[in-house]
């Protein structure tokens, strides 16, 4: 059923918003409809670009994230995604989702403590990725919007993770820089059609996940990503 363009998804969202969760069911729920499904998230920490964020977000270099000016952070993240993608081929599948991709690193590297005052970098970040990289752009970015409680807890039940252990990484350790990212992608969803804001807690607790997805569907079926002839 391939179409002449991958449909581009992205799962955007805090850290600890549901993202992996939505993400898998999306896959699976467009397998059951016959669409074939690639699947890539980001950053790879096995790769050469990841494994030095993931020292970075974790500070066991001695050097925390926090601690490098937003540009140079939001290159790592970049070329992690550039060397990831030199072998994609776009029409090779139906769909392409991604587990955060370049929103999320225009929007963390603008809203960390040390960049109070300067201007955000967004459209440098776009500029670089999409402009220069030649990364693909998504046809929707779906933020999954959560309070920080909500998301903080959350982040306390992933467990081990082979770049922080068991711990969090200096990014999900602030409460406050989590608030600003979300602040930052409801603001850039009043800015850019491609991004679409799903809520997923009510009354300071996370919506039933088929309820979430079911809307997530929607989002997708409104703006005619499901056609079976679709594609960009």
């Amino acid at each position: 059923m391939n179409s002449n363009h991958t449909r581009i998804i992205t799962i955007e969202g805090i850290d600890g918003s549901g993202k992996t969760v939505q993400f898998e069911l999306l896959a699976k729920r467009l397998e059951e409809m016959g669409f074939s499904v690639e699947k890539r998230g980001f950053p790879v920490y096995d790769s050469f670009f990841g494994e030095q964020i993931g020292r970075l977000l974790s500070g066991s270099g001695g050097i925390f994230a926090t601690d490098v000016d937003q540009k140079s952070m939001a290159l790592w993240f970049a070329l992690d995604r550039f060397n990831d993608f030199r072998l994609w081929q776009d029409g090779r599948s139906d769909f392409l989702l991604i587990n955060r991709y370049v929103l999320s690193n225009a929007v963390y590297q603008s809203v960390r403590d040390s960049d109070f005052e300067k201007p955000d970098i967004v459209d440098w970040v776009f500029e670089l990725e999409y402009e220069r990289l030649s990364l693909p752009r998504p046809d929707l970015n779906v933020f999954l919007s959560v309070e920080t409680a909500c998301a903080k807890a959350n982040v306390s039940k992933k467990g081990f993770r082979d770049y922080v252990g068991s711990g969090s990484d200096v990014y999900e350790k602030s409460r406050s820089l989590q608030q600003r990212a979300s602040d930052k992608y409801r603001e850039l969803s009043e800015r850019f059609s491609d991004i679409v804001v799903i809520e997923c807690t009510k009354g300071g607790n996370m919506r039933p996940v088929e309820e979430i997805s079911n809307e997530l569907m929607a989002a997708l079926e409104s703006r005619g990503l499901l056609d079976k002839q679709g594609g960009r």
